[in-house]
Order: structure tokens, then C-alpha cells, then sequence
């Protein structure tokens, strides 16, 4: 049976005061993740500190699987600018560049229209239907920096569920039947 079994035997072995401390250790690790991305949204001032590129769109500048890093600030958004966006009726954030900017003169509201480096036309298809602008509350940040390739674990784990049920359970095994 080899390393099965003897991780089998290891948490028959296990005391109810092992198993419980375990168990507060693995709450603990989960509390600081939280904890780190909510300190993370009070410094960035994003709602998603952190965000994967899921599609080529932005290529050659980023590419599928880059992370991106944002911060939203009270300075103007500018044409030329990388901002990741939510549109109504869309679960997932979109990652593009500031065309075009549109100062309201009576409310100095300011709408942007974006678009993708490597599409060919403006997002105006992908907004909400009727709509042409994107508003400020749209905006979840803009990208300050990037890390390449590292956002293909999120990405494999979410198009191969099964991946991530492996990796949470063999985790989970590994925090159970440590013996410090």
C-alpha cells in the first residue's frame, strides 16, 4: 500500500488534542490569507488588489496568466492607462487600456471607453446593453505591476476542477498528519 497506507496509519494514530490543533492551525493559516487580502484592499483602495489575465487581449503587453497589481486612487484616469473593469451582467473583471476619456461638463463625471491591445475594435460590445461609457464605479483599479505566467495555477485549477480538489485534499491530509 505503500504512502497510502502509511498515511492512513498516521491519522488512525492521531489523538483527539493532534487533530484539534491541526484543525486550529489550518483556521489560522485561512484567517491570515484573509486577513493579508483585506489589509491589501485598504492599501491598494481596489476592491481585487490582485487579478489573473484570463484572455490574450492584451498581448503582447500582458499575456494569459500574468498577474496584474492594482491600486485605485482619486487621481483622473487617463487615456493610455491599463484599468481592470467590471460590467453589469458580467461575473469576470476584464483587463484593457484607456482609449479614449470624456470629461462631463456639468457633473465632472468622467466616462472612459477601452479596448483591448490585441482586438481590433473598442469594448463597447462587451459593456451593458445600451451602454457606451464606462463610469468610475466601473473601474476596480489600475495596473501598477505584473508577474508573468504565475496566474496559470488559478487558471489550470479553474478550467481542471479535479486539480483543485487533489490539491486542497492532499493540503489538507498534509496540515492533518503533520506531527509538529
Amino acid at each position: 500500500m505503500g504512502w497510502i497506507g502509511e498515511t492512513m496509519d498516521s491519522i488512525k494514530s492521531l489523538q483527539i488534542r493532534q487533530v484539534l490543533t491541526q484543525a486550529v492551525s489550518l483556521g489560522m493559516i485561512v484567517t491570515s490569507a484573509l486577513i493579508i487580502w483585506k489589509g491589501l484592499m485598504c492599501i491598494t483602495g481596489s476592491e481585487s488588489p490582485v487579478v489573473v489575465v484570463l484572455s490574450g487581449s492584451m498581448e503582447p503587453g500582458f499575456k494569459r496568466g500574468d498577474i496584474l497589481f492594482l491600486h485605485m486612487s482619486k487621481d483622473p484616469i487617463r487615456a493610455g492607462e491599463i484599468v481592470v473593469f467590471n460590467v453589469d451582467g458580467r461575473e469576470i473583471p476584464i483587463v484593457h487600456r484607456v482609449i479614449k476619456v470624456h470629461e462631463r461638463q456639468d457633473s465632472g463625471e468622467v466616462d472612459v471607453l477601452t479596448k483591448g491591445d490585441n482586438n481590433f475594435g473598442d469594448d463597447r460590445l462587451l459593456y451593458a446593453h445600451g451602454q457606451l461609457w464606462l463610469q468610475r464605479h466601473h473601474i476596480m483599479g489600475r495596473a501598477v505591476g505584473f508577474l508573468p505566467y504565475v496566474g496559470w495555477v488559478t487558471i489550470i485549477m479553474t478550467e481542471k476542477p479535479i486539480i483543485k480538489y487533489i490539491l486542497i485534499g492532499a493540503l489538507g491530509l498534509l496540515v492533518i498528519t503533520s506531527k509538529e
